[in-house]
């Protein structure tokens, strides 16, 4: 895996952290910048953690997925491209989903930065299957970093602009995965 992947597959996994930093911004009230930071933070803390845990999960049952490898990562990220793609359709289709109450807590923000992270589990067992050698140290030190950056970019934005925004970041990500599962497939099966 080169590093314009690793890069991309960031992207695609902090494509909902992001837009869920944009609902935020725009939704609570009380968001200011200590709130702000704790946002960015547990949201990159979270993505960054998801893979390594996925990773350590795929490395003890390697033995066992090394003939599949391909087919787990393209399966594994389809499913998430296109839960993700989906999900973002339905808000588009359906606005009030993206309703938050009016202040943000703690309790808020650690169950949002878990469940937009979840999908970063399967990326990280996904990457275990892989046969070349790679840094999950690396891997997981650019997903948190550019999660990091993401979320606060989300945060300015949602000030300036509208829903719509938020709900196509995440259909965005989604192709991102789904792309990034079919590149894996097809360098495994035909080179």
């Amino acid at each position: 895996m080169n590093f314009f992947s690793i890069i991309m597959i960031s992207v695609g996994l902090a494509m909902d952290a992001f837009a869920v930093a944009v609902s935020n911004s725009m939704c609570y009230k009380n968001m200011n910048r200590k709130w702000a930071f704790i946002n960015v933070a547990l949201f990159g803390i979270a993505q960054a953690m998801m893979p390594m845990i996925g990773w350590g999960l795929g490395k003890a049952f390697q033995v066992y997925i090394e003939k599949i490898d391909h087919y787990v990562a393209l399966i594994l990220l389809s499913y998430i491209g296109i839960k993700m793609i989906v999900e973002g359709i339905q808000k588009l289709r359906n606005p009030e989903i993206m309703e938050f109450d009016k202040k943000i807590t703690w309790n808020i923000l650690l169950i949002q930065a878990i469940a937009t992270s979840i999908d970063a589990l399967a990326v990280g067992i996904s990457l275990a299957a892989l046969p070349e050698k790679i840094s999950i140290t690396t891997i997981i030190l650019i997903i948190g970093m550019i999660t990091f950056v993401l979320v606060g970019i989300g945060l300015l934005m949602g000030k300036k602009i509208g829903n719509m925004i938020g709900e196509k970041a995440e259909i965005f990500g989604g192709i991102i995965l789904c792309f990034i599962g079919l590149k894996i497939f097809i360098e495994h099966v035909f080179f």
